[in-house]
């Protein structure tokens, strides 16, 4: 059995990432999990279990995530950046291919690094997410979108203030209880596999936060979609306020021969809701698309 971490370079400014390689040994090949914003690595919980039996499983982290520093240059926090920053990771893995499967803004960094470097993508796996500018359909809304920029401006103006009072609040029960009600599933969802998404967005850097999330919302792959041409497995929860399911369902439509699993009563974190199901589809997804 694989187990190795360490540290890759970012190509764009030098920054360190974080990164852990582990899976079987004789593996069938490779399989490497994007995060959503803000997360390091929560929602793979129970998949990486499942796919560490068959494949090379990669888990990163994000500039200013989990155990990768800020990124040296604060500028350079694009979703082109995090598909370059993929790419180093798996030269650093000494993997030439990988199917590459995002969560949340992770599908747009898993179809940003097909457009980028398509040959090192051997499938792809969009979970929960959207194809670009994901605050314009947020809560059904695009409000999100209009109230961006204020919120930047709030926190810009007093961000050690921000970050305190963020790490204080979001760890508590209030954020689960809120989170339970409000967005994801709380009877299908425990609470244990939930809290260490809480944990882990406490410890991200608010302002460097609100920057990325403006960088996904600039970045559209809608355009890319047709021409896509590896196999793609899309999953997706029918009560997701994040990512509306009907993005999922353009893209399985756009996507030539995509593969869609619509989960009932799923929310955003649909792979923490129904691990088996999803598990299952995954496995045999990638049986398929890796012979």
């Amino acid at each position: 059995m694989t187990r190795r971490s360490g540290f890759a370079i970012a190509p764009s400014d030098g920054t360190p990432l974080y990164y852990a390689l582990t899976g079987a040994d004789d593996a069938a090949g490779a399989v490497v999990l994007c995060d959503g914003i803000g997360c390091d690595g929560y929602v793979w919980k129970y998949l990486e279990r499942s796919l560490g039996e068959r494949y090379r499983v990669v888990r990163w982290h994000y500039r200013g995530h989990g155990r990768t520093p800020m990124p040296r240059d604060p500028a350079r926090l694009a979703i082109a950046d995090l598909a370059d920053d993929l790419a180093a990771v798996l030269d650093e893995c000494e993997l030439s291919r990988a199917a590459v499967f995002g969560h949340s803004m992770g599908v747009q960094v898993a179809l940003e690094s097909y457009r980028r470097h398509a040959d090192r993508v051997s499938a792809l796996g969009l979970l929960c997410g959207a194809p670009g500018r994901p605050l314009d359909t947020f809560r059904g809304s695009s409000l999100g979108d209009r109230i961006l920029p204020l919120l930047r401006g709030v926190v810009g103006a007093a961000p050690r203030f921000t970050n305190a009072v963020w790490r204080i609040v979001m760890p508590t029960s209030m954020s689960y209880w809120i989170s339970a009600r409000v967005e994801v599933n709380g009877v299908l969802i425990e609470r244990d596999d939930f809290t260490p998404y809480l944990e882990g967005l406490a410890r991200v850097d608010v302002p460097m936060f609100f920057a990325m999330l403006a960088e996904a919302q600039r970045h559209s792959a809608l355009e890319l979609l047709p021409s896509i041409a590896v196999p793609t497995l899309i999953i997706a929860g029918d009560r997701d306020g994040f990512t509306p399911a009907r993005l999922s369902e353009r893209m399985r439509d756009e996507i030539p021969g995509a593969e869609l699993l619509m989960i009932e009563g799923g929310s955003h974190t649909a792979p923490l809701e129904r691990p088996h199901l999803v598990g299952d589809t995954v496995l045999a997804f990638l049986a398929r698309a890796l012979g």
